[in-house]
């Protein structure tokens, strides 16, 4: 039922000031914003192995109040967690679950981004094992 991730959407009372964050954190600029002159209301990123998009949205078109981080966390793969987490919180995340080995191979860490969403990073070496799986596959 479930093929893949396709976009995830934080919130953000000010998108144009999230975009910034983000472009920031993750060395590149949206690909895609609405509308296409003024304040964004929407802006997109596509990123990682399979350009995945990581949407931000403002908080105003939310069907409930924006308010304290709460809700499912989207884990990030990443290939070296204290550094992608000392990163975020360079920038001015703040830390929200601390990194925790939850099994060979999987290690996790969340921060709640400057806009009150939670960003969840994880070393996962089954989604290694899958990339390299694909790279013989080529």
């Amino acid at each position: 039922m479930l093929r893949g991730l396709t976009t995830i959407t934080y919130l953000a009372d000010d998108v144009a000031a999230a975009a910034r964050w983000y472009a920031e954190l993750l060395g590149t600029a949206p690909y895609f914003t609405r509308p296409e002159t003024g304040d964004p209301a929407y802006v997109e990123f596509r990123i990682g192995d399979y350009s995945h998009e990581l949407g931000i949205m403002s908080a105003a078109y939310s069907p409930h109040p924006h308010g304290e981080p709460a809700g499912a966390t989207a884990y990030w793969a990443v290939d070296d967690l204290d550094a992608a987490v000392a990163r975020a919180l360079a920038l001015g995340a703040t830390a929200h679950e601390p990194i925790t080995t939850r099994g060979d191979g999987f290690v996790t860490a969340s921060v709640v981004d400057p806009f009150g969403n939670i960003l969840g990073l994880m070393f996962n070496q089954h989604y290694l094992d899958v990339l390299a799986q694909r790279d013989r596959t080529d």
